[in-house]
């Protein structure tokens, strides 16, 4: 009897392939494609491997107006550059998946994941008959559990195969169809090329960040004051009335309390408890990597994934902020106990093992944690998203942590002053969770009537701040509080409107003016795109499959209704959304002003050379231009010399004026200055001037690319 079984990965087949039988053996398919063959119950195991999505969806007839009539293809066939690597799998899976007895299902245990394994169970191995077909369950790859999912298998679930062609057929309805008739308006109003992408969660994602630059562009900042004494003991107190926006009060309160002592009017003690933190789910690890390391969300998904098909850590996709005891808790903390760090503050674990679970759950997979296999070779990066884990999943065992706070009031002629200090009384779970800054501050020597002196009275002027802009893991708390968009799919948004050119900025998401007038344009004219309700709609309909209220025809139909209203809103516009489009592209792409005639230089890209450049905006007129490096970013500051925009290019990162001729005398002939003889072919070295500063280079360049910085030419020549 021949099984197969399809995995999602190369990784996770091997770790399958190796739970099933310790003598399994390693083969390849045309030299390219690892799978594995085993015996196991007296069976004929082959164990294959895709690599993510085998097949995407595609028109039936690409030349048709609209695009609502789509089949699923070999994912090679539909982006033959960007998917040419999985034509080897797929032929792999039909040659060794052909005419099977019985299939497993083992890809990842979501929706994606189903989807993955359905598609290539049904087109590349040919099997519709579901009978012939089990699924595995299992949310880590350790032996254990994947004996186990393979030990009480399950019938494939239909519905989470229905939910992902539904969103991948939604994605493509809105994705491409609005995106092509974006671009044709442009086309038609102003016969230019322009790539421009919108997407059913994207617009929205994109109009919650547009909305947020628009309130900080809006805002008028408004004066207030802030008084403040220094007493004995460098202890700062605030007056109670905190911001005080009437200057007469403020001045008032200044006159009255100037040169005169405090009080102690009444001290409260108080005490308080911080409970553990609860369990990671996706966005809570993405938030807490972004906080402590910096981490982008997809940075840190990547690495969560790669830990996870490694068997170090638990599958990361998952809502649930819950840990149930079938985890074997003693189990895992046995194994963490093999690292000296992690054993310390196992030690100290209570005997009776609860954690302190979260709200949030998911059908699918618990909250991550440890597996308890002892990773090995990990990057410094890795290592810091796993220890980030284990020591989230140790401190949600541990009891709460305990504080005392003392509330003084002062007294100032009549005007209040307070204060507050907390410190630890019991550390608790603060001493085993190194990310977190334990309070524990001095309580001063001072009892309810002692008269305390005031060193300094500061009334400090200050303005209202707008609100701050989003960064990447506050934009996916947002969108998840909005339920827009899904755990696996939040961070690949953020990262397309950023590839897209809509919005930029590290520390902060700051949207260029192509994105706010993306917004502005389709608020206008085809409002439903930028809706939060119709995705959020949407969203809950998908959901509604899996518990039988809806249906994947009825979602396919009314998103088919919905883009047609999208289109023709876009169609009926068509001359004055392109032609604001294409004047915000032009705007967000205006880098300074020409040196020559006043016009804007503007950055653009040759299909020639298939390279970007900076021109003249009044071409063919003046025909200013510049070029630029690869992967150039153009900073806010100008060259002090020519006032010309300053980039940053190249790794490590590096500053430069955007004229590479800047500060030279161009009345003088250029005469590079022979320094020696070239170590490599022997002819004249020469010192010459480039966009990094001074450098020699040998005269027999292109055929000798020898080059080396001044300092290095006296070692060089040696």
């Amino acid at each position: 009897m021949h099984e197969v079984i399809v995995c999602e990965k190369p990784t996770s087949a091997e770790k399958i392939a190796k739970a099933l039988s310790p003598s399994a053996v390693k083969k390849t398919y045309n030299k390219k494609v690892k799978y594995w063959e085993l015996k196991k119950d007296s069976k004929d195991i082959t164990v294959v491997s895709a690599v993510g999505h085998l097949y995407s969806l595609t028109p039936d007839n690409p030349r048709d107006k609209v695009y609502f009539d789509l089949h699923w293809a070999p994912a090679y066939e539909v982006n033959k550059k960007g998917s040419g690597y999985t034509k080897d799998y797929v032929r792999a899976i039909k040659k060794l998946g052909k005419n099977a007895d019985s299939y497993i299902h083992a890809c990842d245990y979501d929706t994606e994941g189903t989807l993955i394994g359905y598609n290539a169970l049904k087109y590349a191995c040919g099997q519709n008959d579901l009978s012939k077909i089990s699924r595995m369950k299992f949310s880590t790859l350790t032996k254990k559990d994947l004996l186990e999912a393979y030990d009480n298998r399950i019938d494939l679930d239909m519905n989470q195969v229905d939910s992902g062609i539904a969103r991948h057929v939604l994605d493509y309805y809105f994705g491409v169809n609005i995106s092509k008739a974006l671009m044709k308006s442009v086309s038609r109003a102003k016969y230019r090329y322009l790539k421009l992408s919108a997407g059913r969660v994207q617009t929205p994602t994109l109009a919650i960040l547009v909305e947020r630059e628009k309130e900080i562009k809006n805002f008028i900042p408004e004066p207030y004051w802030l008084i403040k004494a220094i007493i004995e003991g460098e202890i700062e107190v605030n007056h109670v009335d905190g911001k005080i926006f009437d200057k007469a009060r403020a001045d008032e309160i200044m006159s009255k309390c100037k040169g005169k002592d405090a009080v102690v009017d009444k001290i409260t003690l108080s005490n308080s408890t911080t409970k553990p933190p609860v369990p990671f789910n996706l966005g809570g690890l993405q938030s807490e990597a972004y906080n402590v390391f910096g981490f982008s969300p997809k940075k840190t998904q990547s690495i969560a994934q790669n830990l996870y098909t490694s068997g170090y850590t638990s599958y990361p996709r998952t809502s649930s902020e819950k840990l149930p005891e079938s985890l074997d808790f003693k189990s895992i903390f046995g194994q963490l106990s093999r690292n000296a760090e992690f054993k310390k503050h196992i030690s100290q674990l209570p005997s009776k093992l609860k954690p302190n679970n979260g709200k949030k759950d998911d059908a699918a997979h618990p909250a991550i944690h440890p597996t308890g296999i002892t990773p090995q070779g990990l990057s410094r990066d890795d290592k810091k998203i796993y220890d980030l884990i284990v020591y989230r999943f140790i401190s949600v065992f541990f009891e709460a942590a305990k504080f005392e706070t003392m509330s003084t009031t002062l007294d100032i002629e009549g005007e209040k002053f307070r204060f507050k200090r907390r410190r630890v009384t019991h550390k608790g779970w603060m001493e085993h969770y190194p990310y977190r800054k334990i309070d524990n501050e001095e309580f001063p020597d001072i009892s309810k009537g002692d008269l305390v002196k005031v060193l300094d009275l500061i009334s400090d002027e200050k303005e209202t701040k707008p609100p701050a802009r989003y960064n990447q893991a506050s934009l996916i708390k947002e969108l998840e509080k909005r339920e827009l968009g899904t755990k696996a799919t939040r961070a690949d948004i953020i990262d397309k409107l950023y590839d897209r050119k809509y919005i930029n900025g590290t520390q902060q998401i700051e949207v260029n003016q192509l994105g706010e007038n993306m917004i502005d344009t389709l608020s206008t004219y085809c409002k439903d795109l930028t809706s939060e309700e119709l995705t959020r709609d949407f969203e809950n309909k998908l959901e509604g499959i899996n518990n039988n209220t809806s249906t994947c025809e009825e979602i396919i139909h009314e998103g088919k209704k919905e883009v047609n209203i999208i289109l023709g809103d876009i169609d009926n516009n068509s001359k004055e959304i392109g032609t604001k489009l294409y004047e915000s592209y032009q705007e967000s792409n205006i880098v300074g002003t020409c040196p020559n005639c006043g016009g804007n230089l503007v950055k653009r890209y040759s299909p020639k050379t298939k390279s970007s450049f900076v021109g003249c905006s009044n071409y063919p007129e003046c025909t200013t231009i510049y070029s630029i490096p690869k992967g150039t970013h153009f900073l806010k500051k100008t060259c002090e010399k020519c006032g010309l925009p300053i980039i940053s290019f190249g790794k490590p990162r590096q500053r430069a004026c955007l004229d590479a001729n800047c500060g030279k005398d161009k009345t003088k002939p250029y005469s590079p200055e022979e320094v020696g003889k070239c170590p490599e072919c022997g002819k004249p070295l020469l010192k010459r001037s480039g966009r990094y500063g001074e450098f020699v280079g040998c005269s027999g360049f292109p055929k000798c690319r020898f080059t080396c910085s001044v300092e290095e030419l006296e070692s060089k020549l040696e």
